[in-house]
């Protein structure tokens, strides 16, 4: 049971990473491999390279994210951030979300098992 749960979590993710990428950077810029470890650090799901990075040119070329290269480091990073139609879509998409697990949770499927707090989206850690 435990791994059809893990399943469908995944499932979900693969579903939603758009925004999920799109909340991280609501909290801060970040580069794509730093998205690829905060996905697996905060959801314990691993999105490589070869998902993270034409899900980050799909964003960019919509306009819900912007990219600028960061010069100062040893290594050239290109780093996004979250553009105002970005920022817009996430607050409707939370909208959305929380309107759709309203109505799972008053049709009774709010007893689903899965951990944490279902209807009510923190906010990521912001990585330091």
């Amino acid at each position: 049971m435990r791994q059809k749960l893990r399943e469908v979590q995944i499932k979900l993710m693969r579903g939603l990473l758009d925004l999920i990428i799109l909340q991280f950077l609501s909290v801060e810029p970040m580069h794509g491999y730093r998205v690829i470890t905060s996905i697996r650090r905060n959801f314990g799901v691993y999105f490589g390279p070869s998902t993270i990075y034409p899900l980050l040119g799909i964003l960019e070329e919509k306009g819900y994210i912007k990219s600028e290269w960061n010069l100062n480091t040893d290594r050239p990073r290109k780093v996004y951030s979250l553009t105002p139609e970005g920022s817009s879509l996430l607050n409707g998409t939370e909208e959305s979300l929380s309107h759709i697990c309203r109505r799972l949770t008053s049709i009774g499927l709010n007893r689903i098992p899965i951990t944490g707090n279902n209807c009510n989206p923190k906010q990521p850690e912001r990585l330091t």
